[in-house]
């Protein structure tokens, strides 16, 4: 029996991932992937980076947390639980929207450089992903939709 909630989700608002290096971090998001510091810095607990416009008025972001930032119940205090990153992590990976004509230029800035990365083409949605990975291990996606890279039937 299918019940009516009354509300449905309209866009992401927040991605947040726990840091062991936020300096490391920080630059990574402001200069290899260009967005926008809202609020926070290399030293800070928490750094948050403007991705887009968001709905009514939320934009979205992605915050950045260092890990000793708001420390959960059972969490050593000197620090000695730093967060799981990279493939050892429930994060799967980050993927942020542009137009398909700019994938070219975050592969020619990528060479230039020097940040290793992946095309991937997702041809059942349209997609194509240029893959890298964050000083942490942690892999970030920039995604287009493109008609041209749907399969043919």
């Amino acid at each position: 029996m299918s019940q009516e909630r009354g509300f449905r989700p309209r866009a992401l608002g927040e991605i947040a991932i726990r840091c062991a290096d936020m300096a490391a971090m920080v630059d990574f998001y402001e200069n290899v992937i260009g967005l926008t510091r809202l609020h926070g810095g290399h030293n800070s607990a928490i750094t948050f980076f403007r991705i887009a416009d968001g709905f009514e008025g939320h934009t979205q972001v992605l915050a950045l947390f260092h890990h000793g930032a708001a420390p959960r119940p059972g969490l050593h205090p000197t620090g000695a639980d730093k967060p799981v990153t990279g493939a050892q992590s429930s994060l799967h990976h980050v993927a942020l929207s542009l137009p398909f004509a700019e994938q070219e230029a975050v592969m020619r800035w990528y060479d230039q450089i020097g940040q290793p990365y992946r095309v991937e083409r997702f041809g059942w949605i349209g997609w194509r992903g240029v893959f890298t990975t964050d000083p942490e291990g942690n892999t970030v996606e920039l995604v287009a939709y493109d008609a041209s890279m749907l399969y043919q039937a």
